[in-house]
């Protein structure tokens, strides 16, 4: 649009009927599924968003040509500033192996980190801003988003300096034997209203019925962090690892039903099958609740998605 901006409009559509309507299961099987899909084509707007970017010397690198990134050459030393409608995981935990469920693992968990609650609605977009520092071999990410009104929701909160999502992130890029590698480090802090697991349990107890969290729902911080290695160990085969964990005080509010996840996988180009554009991954995850998580289902709680109750049995 002029030095250093663009500007990019995403238009998506989504037909599909999600298999035990996305109950059951803390890492879904498939990442693609969202959880306001049906059988009719839905058309909506993922993304509308402006990225600025000012260069401030250093060695000059080139960007590929890639989704939501148009090639060209840029400083490594850089400030990149991201404003408008996006998804939080277009700028943060990108790993190369494991993030995109059209072209990579499908797996909710192999997309990013598991206990990564983070800020979307039904679809995982949201909007806000966020701030990128580029410096040689190190990058540092921060940015505010907003939230949904309700567990799993549709609807944004437009009180972003009241309900917000904030992240910050630090990566550094190395060399290993001569095979490039990236390790990142994640914190998050969600503020949103939403009901914890012991307050849920203690009204029951008082009043009687089935522990629920949408009765006792108020002003509430979530907070957690993640710790991801991708290292490539030759030209065709990468490796990767992801931990995070998030305090599991309070309901999910926009992702997974997961509060402790470690995962490893490999990932192997088809170069070596003489299919270049083929490649076989293998990860294993495990998942796993908080203490306070599992005595609330312990104790039949409800599961709450939007506006609606689910028991969980």
């Amino acid at each position: 649009m002029w030095r250093g901006a663009e500007f990019y409009f995403d238009p998506e559509v989504v037909q599909a009927v999600p298999m035990s309507n996305l109950t059951g299961l803390g890492g879904m099987v498939d990442s693609e599924q969202q959880k306001s899909s049906g059988p009719n084509p839905t058309f909506y707007r993922a993304r509308l968003f402006l990225r600025q970017t000012w260069g401030l010397g250093g060695e000059r690198e080139a960007l590929e040509s890639a989704p939501n990134q148009l090639a060209g050459m840029v400083d490594k030393r850089r400030l990149v500033v991201s404003v408008g409608n996006m998804s939080i995981l277009d700028i943060f935990d990108n790993n190369a192996y494991a993030h995109d469920g059209r072209t990579q693992f499908m797996n909710w968990a192999l997309s990013t980190y598991g206990a990564y609650d983070y800020a979307g609605d039904t679809r995982g977009y949201t909007w806000g801003a966020a701030a990128e520092y580029y410096y040689d071999d190190w990058v540092l990410r921060g940015g505010r988003f907003m939230v949904p009104l309700a567990s799993n929701g549709q609807r944004l909160d437009t009180r972003i300096t009241r309900f917000h999502a904030d992240q910050i992130e630090l990566q550094h890029d190395h060399t290993i034997r001569g095979q490039p590698g990236k390790i990142r480090v994640l914190a998050f802090r969600n503020q949103e209203f939403m009901g914890s697991f012991s307050d849920a349990l203690a009204y029951a107890a008082t009043n009687g019925g089935t522990p629920d969290v949408a009765q006792v729902r108020k002003a509430s911080v979530k907070q957690g962090y993640g710790i991801n290695l991708e290292q490539s160990l030759s030209s065709d085969l990468g490796f990767f690892t992801r931990a995070s964990w998030n305090d599991g005080k309070t309901e999910t509010f926009s992702f997974a039903e997961i509060e402790r996840s470690l995962s490893v996988g490999l990932s192997l180009k088809g170069s070596r099958w003489r299919r270049n554009s083929d490649t076989f991954g293998l990860a294993l995850v495990q998942n796993g609740l908080s203490q306070a998580h599992q005595t609330y289902l312990a104790a039949g709680g409800w599961r709450v998605w939007g506006y609606s109750s689910v028991m969980v049995v």
